[in-house]
C-alpha cells in the first residue's frame, strides 16, 4: 500500500496551475496554508484524488516535484515548542492575611511555569451576592502559558486546593480564589469555564484591576468596539469608593493611597554616615542603648518609620565600598529589631540603598522597605533582588547619579516640561521593576526632589504632585516625598544652615500632605 494525502479544500486545478504553496503541500504532505488536512491510505492503483463531495479529479506525477525546490529523500522536523499564550487571572481573598494568600498564589503560579508577567494594583472592595462577610481584596494579573484553557483551568484549582481553599458557601468567603477572566482573544464556552469570564461587565473589583492592566483591550471579541475601560465606566458609582492597598510589614495595616481619610506617615531619617549633608557623623558614634534612645524620640514625636542610610547621596560625597555601608546599616537595623523597647511599638523601617546586596542584607535583618534613589537603575541586581524578597520598594526618580545629576536637571518644553519627564521616567522604573517581577502593589514613587531637580524646579514638583499622582501608569501608587531641609528650601527661605531649615521643611511637608500622597 502506498500512502497519499487527500486535501480537502477549494476544488483542486491542475498541478501545474495551482499556487506553489498548494503543490508543495500535494507533494510532501505538509500542511502550508491548506484551509484542512486529512491523511488517508490508498491503494497504489488509485492514483487519482477525489472525495464524495464532487471535488475536481487530478493525477500527480508518480515524480513530480515543483520547479526550483529541492526535496529531501526524507522529510524530517523537530517537534515544534509549545506556544506561549497570554491570559489574564483574577485574584481574590477575604480571610486571613488577604494580601499575604494572594501573593502566595502568584508565587505558586511562578513556580508551576505560568508566569505572572504584570499585577495590577490590589484594591479592597466590598462583598457582592453574599453581603454577610469580610471585605475583599481583589487584582488582576497577566501571565504567560502554554496551558490550553482547561489545563490552565486545572491548574489554577490545583494551585487554591494546595493553599487550603475550601468552598463551603458560592460566593462565599474564601482565602483564595483565582479566575481566568481572558485568554488570547478567544471566546470557549465549556461547563466547566467561559471565556471571557461572564461576570467581567458588572463586576467593578474586577474590571477595575483589569482595566489597569488592559484599559484599550476589548473584553469581548464579539465587541471590539468596547474595551475594558468603556465596560468600567458605564458602571454605576459605587456608594464606598475603591481603594489600592500597598502592604508595608506584618505589623503595619496597608497603605490605603486612595483613601482621603487616611493617616499620613511621617518618615524619621537615621544616617549612619559621617557625610550626610545635615547630620552627618551625628549617629555613628553612638553605642547601642543611645541609638537605640535616638529611635524611641522619633517614634515619640510621631514618626511612624525610620530610614536607614550608610551611603551619602550628598553631591560630591564619596562611594564607600559594598562591605563599609553593610557594616554602618545591618547592625541599626538588628538592633532596633531585637531591642525588647520596641516589642510593643514595632517599627516600619526602610533603608536607603541603591545596592542589591545592602538591600537583601538589611531585608534579612528585618527591614521592611528598600527606599532606593536611583529606581533601581544603578544595580542591575537590585529589581529582581527585591522581587524574590517580596518587599515593598520605593522607587525614586533620577536622573545620572548622585555626582552627576545637577548637571541633568534640563526639562525641555519641547518634551512635555518637568512633570511630564518625571513622569514618564517614573512610569519606564515602574516598567523595569514589573519586568523584573515586582509586584505592582509592591511599588511606592518619589518624586525625587533635590535629585537632578535644582532651586524652584523643586516647588513645582510640590506645587503639582496631584498631576504626578494621576499620570496613566502612575495611578493609584502610594508617593514619598522627602524634603527635609535640603538647599532648596535654604534658597526660598534664606536660612543657609540646613538644621534651621525647621519651619521650611514643615511648609514643604504640608504642601505634601495637601497633594494628598505623602506617606
Amino acid at each position: 500500500m502506498k500512502r497519499y494525502t487527500l486535501i480537502t479544500a477549494r476544488p483542486l486545478r491542475q498541478p501545474q496551475s495551482l499556487p506553489s504553496r498548494v503543490r508543495y503541500a500535494c507533494a510532501c504532505g505538509r500542511t502550508l496554508g491548506v484551509s484542512r488536512i486529512d491523511g488517508r491510505s490508498f491503494s497504489s492503483a488509485t492514483r487519482h484524488l477525489s472525495d464524495s463531495r464532487a471535488f475536481t479529479k487530478y493525477t500527480l506525477p508518480a515524480r513530480f516535484q515543483p520547479p526550483g525546490v529541492d526535496l529531501p529523500a526524507k522529510m524530517s522536523s523537530s517537534p515544534e515548542a509549545p506556544r506561549k499564550r497570554t491570559a489574564y487571572i483574577a485574584l481574590g481573598s477575604n480571610m486571613g492575611d488577604r494580601i499575604g494568600w494572594i501573593e502566595k498564589a502568584c508565587n505558586e503560579m511562578d513556580a508551576r511555569g505560568i508566569r505572572v508577567k504584570r499585577t495590577s494594583n490590589l484594591w479592597e472592595t466590598e462583598p457582592m451576592y453574599v453581603l454577610d462577610q469580610d471585605r475583599f481584596v481583589n487584582g488582576a494579573c497577566e501571565v504567560e502559558t502554554t496551558l490550553e484553557p482547561l489545563e490552565l483551568l486545572d491548574a489554577l484549582q490545583n494551585i487554591e486546593r494546595s493553599l487550603g481553599r475550601k468552598k463551603l458557601i458560592d460566593k462565599g468567603p474564601r482565602n483564595i480564589d483565582l479566575d481566568i477572566l481572558l485568554y488570547e482573544n478567544i471566546k470557549f464556552n465549556h461547563e466547566r469555564l467561559n471565556i471571557p469570564h461572564i461576570g467581567i461587565p458588572e463586576r467593578e473589583f474586577v474590571l477595575r484591576p483589569l482595566a489597569e492592566l488592559i484599559p484599550d483591550k476589548p473584553i469581548d471579541p464579539d465587541r471590539p468596539w468596547r474595551a475594558t475601560r468603556d465596560y468600567l465606566e458605564s458602571l454605576p458609582r459605587s456608594p464606598t469608593p475603591l481603594t489600592t492597598m500597598t502592604p508595608l510589614s506584618a505589623h503595619h495595616p496597608p497603605i490605603q493611597a486612595l483613601n482621603p481619610s487616611r493617616k499620613t506617615h511621617v518618615m524619621a531619617i537615621l544616617n549612619m554616615t559621617p557625610d550626610s549633608f545635615s547630620d552627618g557623623g551625628q549617629n555613628t558614634q553612638l553605642g547601642p542603648q543611645a541609638l537605640a534612645e535616638t529611635v524611641t524620640s522619633f517614634l515619640d514625636a510621631g514618626a511612624t518609620m525610620v530610614d536607614i542610610g550608610g551611603q551619602s547621596t550628598a553631591p560630591g560625597a564619596p562611594e564607600v565600598p559594598v562591605d563599609e555601608e553593610l557594616a554602618r546599616v545591618v547592625p541599626a537595623v538588628e538592633l532596633i529589631r531585637t531591642s525588647p523597647q520596641f516589642a510593643s511599638r514595632p517599627v516600619l523601617i526602610s533603608v536607603d540603598t541603591y545596592r542589591a546586596r545592602v538591600a537583601e542584607a538589611a531585608v534579612t535583618a528585618g527591614a521592611d522597605i528598600v527606599n532606593d534613589v536611583s529606581g533601581g537603575s544603578m544595580d542591575p541586581d537590585m529589581l529582581p533582588t527585591v522581587a524574590r524578597l517580596g518587599a515593598t520598594v520605593c522607587l525614586m526618580h533620577m536622573r545620572g547619579t548622585p555626582a552627576t545629576m545637577n548637571a541633568l536637571a534640563e526639562y525641555p518644553d519641547s518634551e512635555g516640561g518637568l512633570i511630564a519627564g518625571i513622569a514618564r521616567e517614573l512610569v519606564a522604573r515602574v516598567k523595569a521593576a514589573e519586568e523584573a517581577g515586582v509586584r505592582r502593589w509592591r511599588i511606592v514613587l518619589d518624586p525625587g526632589l533635590g535629585f537632578a531637580k535644582v532651586g524652584r524646579q523643586n516647588v513645582d514638583v510640590l506645587r503639582h504632585l496631584e498631576e504626578l499622582r494621576g499620570w496613566p501608569g502612575l495611578e493609584g501608587l502610594p508617593w514619598l516625598v522627602g524634603s527635609s531641609r535640603k538647599s532648596f528650601i535654604g534658597r526660598v527661605t534664606g536660612v543657609p544652615t540646613p538644621k534651621e531649615r525647621i519651619w521650611g521643611t514643615a511648609a514643604t511637608v504640608a504642601a505634601a500632605v495637601k497633594g494628598g500622597r505623602m506617606w
